[in-house]
């Protein structure tokens, strides 16, 4: 785990975590401690990443569900997770986790549409 408190203006205090798997490096969970307005609108709690030849293998099920876990212990109840409209995959992740979808917004920065999901924990 790497982990950031003292931050400059604009940032959040957040945890990085490493999925492993036989000592082989399978994605990352950016874990963030609050949110700011930039972090409400499209990047949320909990940003993951699995490497490409190991998707669809159940592995972002499983970093989500961990980046749950770890993000409940800091006492955070509602979790914002976002992702991009066209990313089926990570939003059917999102929603086993028990991801409510609230709206879906445009971020000037991106071409694709932001899905926004809500999970009580």
């Amino acid at each position: 785990m790497f982990s950031r408190q003292n931050l400059s203006k604009g940032w959040v205090p957040y945890d990085i975590y490493w999925l492993i798997d036989d000592n082989k490096f399978i994605g990352i969970a950016n874990i963030r401690h609050k949110l700011n307005d930039n972090l409400l609108k499209g990047g949320g709690h909990i940003g993951y990443e699995i490497i490409p030849s190991k998707r669809k293998l159940g592995y972002g099920n499983q970093i989500l569900r961990l980046s749950l876990e770890k993000i409940k212990k800091l006492g955070i109840k509602k979790v914002l997770v976002t992702s991009f409209d066209k990313n089926i995959a990570s939003w059917k992740i999102i929603e086993k986790n028990g991801g409510r979808l609230e709206n879906k917004v445009k971020i000037k920065s991106e071409k694709d549409l932001t899905r926004r999901y809500w999970i009580n924990l």
